[in-house]
């Protein structure tokens, strides 16, 4: 009988297992419950199965690796079969119904125990939602990815759905006959008992202790975590190349379309312009920027160098390296490159020998802002560094914070520094990456006061230490690392906290080599293993991407505000300027020095435009007041103290040829240029009436100032001038009457403007007449006196000889000076010669005026030699040699002048316009005021503000 019911059964189970539910599929005899196979299988002992015992894994409880179903074999069963003839079909019919209630209990039973296994693995798995950063950003991001409609497509109807749902009438017959099953004493119970011992059972396979899950989970967490992280690195080189691809075929013209600037450098040039203008109307920059602070030898440039992915700036052991600030942006290029703002050049990064020359010139810009007497500089270094791959932001890198001054810094650097750090920090929306070295003592941090005192609740500070690794090495407590991180060893507060490896201290390293020494270090470090770190908290990659997105966040939020608030400051600007300058139009500090420039070239060009006749009178006039004394004094005077005129014409030769060859071209040359100079200021200094602006005045004048101390005479004008004028020297032959009474009228104004002087001379010596005595009520002085009683006694002697020479021989003094004695007035020999001097002087200039007249009638006989006839006129044929070698002079100097010189000043001119031009500072100083002041912040506040609103509209576009 029983072997009848156990094979009923089995064939019944089998049937089960080959349908469940509708849906076709292989389920195996051991996926029955343990009640079943005890109750379907009598002669296999329940005491000697054996439940499999549960094998935790902690991939088990992991939510980033699906295990795949093991399927088992169906067991084969063999049943022995006895015939039974007594009653055999109601035996059967009783048994099916029987069988009916024990199925149903079973699995009730079944889905009990299967509840309970599910509450308790459930209640065992831990909370993963602080691990969802495992998993990279484009898993969460796949349904913009994908095309859910394709796939609501795809999808079988409703109808098709319907069919495969189990048969819920058939359901609700065997609940309502399952009531019965479950009364006290029924077979139900009995299933329930044996599951409960079952469950039981199970329970002492599962004690695992909570310690050796949580170590599995933590291994298994950081496993997937450098798989993704390798993963999304390797997809990342691919993009780069792909995107590299693509942009080189943009600039090969390839795709014949112009790319438009970058948001990143639109962002950058509005920072540019910011850092030049003067917030003079409370209009403050508070555009967003990364700012780099830490104390010296932190680890900042490294920072910095690891997210641009280049060794680009200079380093030193111990040396302050970092001078000024130095404004990086950061942008997504083809090729890793870096320029300046103010120049063309592009340094390539992946070669050395341009890494070395950046570098070089980044030291030099540095050391040349540097004023003297000073350690930093507030000027800033903008540079852009561009590359696949780089996070678009814009970071400036400042000296680093000291806390004492050392020899051959300036006593005020450490003040200076703060005041940098301090200036830029105390904006509102920058961020503040506070750099902290993690190989030394916490307690010796300077810059994380300075932070706190900036940024007190920690809403824009992003936290970084650096050298973790020595840390790690060094540090006797590894939950003292555990405590920067967190923020605990400090007053500061920050939105994030990263620890970060940047090289093992050798400055000849390669990016490469420290990422790849840097992923190694994280991957064996026991912060990352003991969970004193979390994985998205190390590695200057997420660092970068932490920093790149609260840059943006922070630009985003802020943007809009700052170009609201200058297009305030535009109003108030443009009102001041039309209440203030109504009928002027809006030039700016470049505009005005354009302006001003024209004028300038104008007013050069003007002296190619002054007559030949002006420029010989002027020059021949300066030239006879620069040589005529020494003419008068050492050729003339001299010369007419020959006994005849054979003397005389050869004395006056001898003179004249020495005077042409050592001075007089020189004499010449500098007459030229002081002549054209004074032109020159004329007509630069000389007021137009109405259209004068005198806001041009200083940068006139120094234009003028400059350019007469570079312009250089031609030196070869000196040689050919002094073969004129020794050929015009040389001539003596006069032509005409007119010529003759010319050389008498110019020989006459000379002696009259001498004899005027020597007058003027003696009337100081001797003091005033008696007229002017008695007019204005003046006396004379004690040597005044002495120098009249002289002048008379000395006037006694010429008038007993007129011919006396221009000399006083020694008794003639003697004899002056007795006879002044012997009335009582001791004077001294010296003055008895220094006023002869005079007193012969004024003589012989009356004498020769004289002569002038005499000769007026005398160029009959000039003609004939003066033959027969005591009249000599050689002075006058001296003085005529002199006027015309002066009118040959000017001549040859007005042709230097017009065809050679005043072109080379124009050309000075415009060279010194150029060098102002490129001169900031210059431009500056030399036009000021107000006027101008207004409309450089005018012209600013409006780039600004058309940038700005340019920016906006290419974020909305990008968004």
């Amino acid at each position: 009988m029983w072997r009848t019911r156990a094979a009923a059964a089995c064939v019944i189970c089998r049937s089960l297992a080959n349908s469940s539910c509708g849906i076709k599929r292989k389920s195996p005899l051991q996926n029955l419950h343990l009640v079943s196979r005890s109750i379907h299988h009598p002669y296999y002992p329940s005491a000697k199965f054996q439940r499999p015992p549960l094998r935790i894994s902690i991939q088990q409880f992991s939510s980033l690796n699906r295990l795949p179903l093991h399927k088992t074999k169906l067991l084969n069963v063999k049943h022995g079969y006895q015939s039974h003839r007594n009653f055999w079909l109601a035996r059967l019919a009783s048994r099916l119904l029987r069988i009916r209630y024990l199925i149903l209990g079973s699995a009730v039973g079944g889905g009990y125990t299967a509840k309970k296994t599910y509450e308790q693995w459930k209640d065992m798995i831990p909370d993963l939602e602080d691990y969802k950063w495992i998993v990279p950003d484009f898993i969460w991001e796949l349904d913009e990815l994908v095309d859910i409609e394709k796939l609501l497509k795809a999808l079988p109807d409703a109808d098709d759905l319907a069919k495969l749902m189990p048969d819920f009438d058939k359901i609700g017959e065997s609940l309502a006959s399952l009531k019965g099953f479950l009364s006290p004493g029924s077979p139900g119970e009995t299933a329930f008992r044996a599951t409960d011992q079952g469950y039981d059972n199970d329970k002492q396979f599962k004690k695992v202790s909570d310690k050796e899950k949580i170590d599995q989970l933590q291994e298994e967490l950081l496993r997937t975590q450098l798989k993704y992280q390798r993963m999304l690195e390797r997809l990342e080189k691919e993009n780069k190349e792909l995107r590299k691809l693509v942009l080189q075929r943009d600039d090969k013209g390839i795709h014949q379309r112009k790319l438009k600037k970058s948001l990143i450098d639109m962002y950058s040039e509005v920072l540019d312009i910011l850092s030049d203008y003067d917030a003079s109307y409370n209009t403050q920059d508070h555009l967003p920027r990364v700012v780099v602070v830490g104390d010296q030898s932190a680890g900042k440039t490294s920072v910095l160098e690891m997210i641009a992915q280049a060794r680009i700036f200079p380093r030193g052991s111990g040396e302050m390296m970092t001078r000024s600030p130095v404004k990086v942006t950061l942008s997504e290029g083809p090729h890793h490159v870096a320029l300046f703002k103010d120049s063309s050049r592009e340094f390539d990064l992946t070669k050395e020998e341009d890494l070395a020359a950046l570098r070089n010139e980044i030291e030099i810009r540095m050391r040349n802002s540097v004023k003297e007497g000073c350690t930093v500089s507030t000027e800033t270094i903008s540079l852009s560094v561009k590359g696949p791959g780089l996070q678009r932001m814009v970071l400036v890198d400042l000296p680093g914070v000291i806390s004492t001054v050392t020899s051959g810094m300036a006593p005020d650097t450490k003040e200076t520094i703060f005041s940098i750090s301090k200036a830029y920090m105390q904006n509102p929306n920058a961020i503040i990456l506070c750099i902290q070295d993690g190989s030394v003592d916490a307690e010796r941090s300077i810059v994380t006061d300075l932070v706190s005192q900036m940024d007190p609740q920690g809403k824009r500070t992003i936290f970084v230490l650096t050298k973790v690794d020595l840390a790690e090495k060094n540090v006797a407590s590894p939950n003292r690392i555990q405590q920067i991180i967190e923020g605990k060893l400090f007053p500061m507060k920050a939105l994030g906290y990263f620890a970060v490896v940047t090289g093992k201290g050798n400055s000849s390293e390669s990016i490469e080599s420290i990422k790849e020494y840097e992923e190694e270090f994280f991957q064996n470090s026991k912060l990352l293993k003991t969970s004193m770190l979390k994985a998205h908290q190390v590695t200057t990659k997420n660092l970068s991407l932490a920093v790149s997105d609260c840059f943006w966040k922070m630009v985003r939020e802020s943007v809009e505000q700052q170009a609201d608030a200058f297009k305030a400051t535009r109003f108030n600007l443009e009102t001041e300027w039309k209440n203030n300058y109504p009928r002027l139009r809006e030039l700016d500090r470049n505009e005005l020095f354009e302006k001003a420039k024209n004028e300038i070239l104008d007013e050069v060009i003007s002296l190619t435009q002054v007559t030949p006749k002006h420029w010989e009178e002027m020059l021949e006039k300066t030239l006879w007041e620069r040589v005529s004394t020494h003419v008068i004094e050492n050729i003339y005077l001299p010369a007419a103290q020959t006994a005849n005129s054979g003397t005389f014409n050869t004395t006056v030769d001898i003179k004249l040829k020495q005077w042409t060859d050592k001075q007089l071209p020189n004499k010449a040359v500098e007459v030229a240029w002081e002549t054209l100079q004074e032109e020159f200021s004329r007509f630069m200094t000389e007021k137009k009436g109405k259209e004068h602006d005198d806001i041009f005045d200083k940068l006139k004048q120094a234009v003028k100032e400059e350019t007469i101390k570079r312009h250089k005479w031609n030196e070869r004008a000196e040689d050919s001038l002094r073969v004129i004028q020794h050929n015009a020297l040389e001539d003596r032959s006069i032509s005409d009457k007119q010529q003759w009474d010319a050389a008498i009228h110019f020989m006459e104004e000379t002696l009259q403007s001498r004899l005027k002087d020597t007058e003027s001379v003696i009337e100081d010596m001797v003091g005033p007449d008696w007229k002017k005595r008695w007019l204005h009520w003046v006396g004379r002085t004690k040597e005044q006196n002495i120098r009249n009683e002289t002048k008379n006694e000395l006037e006694k002697l010429i008038k007993c000889n007129e011919d006396h020479p221009a000399y006083l021989a020694n008794d003639e003094v003697t004899t002056v000076r007795k006879n002044l004695e012997a009335r009582g007035v001791a004077v001294d020999p010296c003055l008895i010669k220094d006023t002869w001097h005079q007193i012969y002087r004024r003589y012989f200039l009356k004498s020769a005026l004289n002569h002038c007249n005499l000769c007026r009638r005398g160029f009959y006989y000039y003609q004939r030699h003066f033959v027969d006839s005591e009249l000599e006129c050689n002075d006058i044929v001296l003085f005529w040699r002199i006027q015309r070698m002066l009118a040959i002079t000017a001549n040859t100097l007005r042709q230097q002048l017009t065809n050679t010189e005043v072109r080379r000043l124009e050309k000075n001119v415009k060279e010194v316009l150029e060098d102002f031009a490129e001169d900031n500072e210059k431009k500056v100083m030399l036009l000021t005021g107000k006027r101008v002041q207004l409309a450089e912040d005018l012209k600013k506040v409006r780039e600004i503000q058309e940038k700005l609103e340019a920016f906006i509209e290419a974020l909305h576009q990008e968004k």
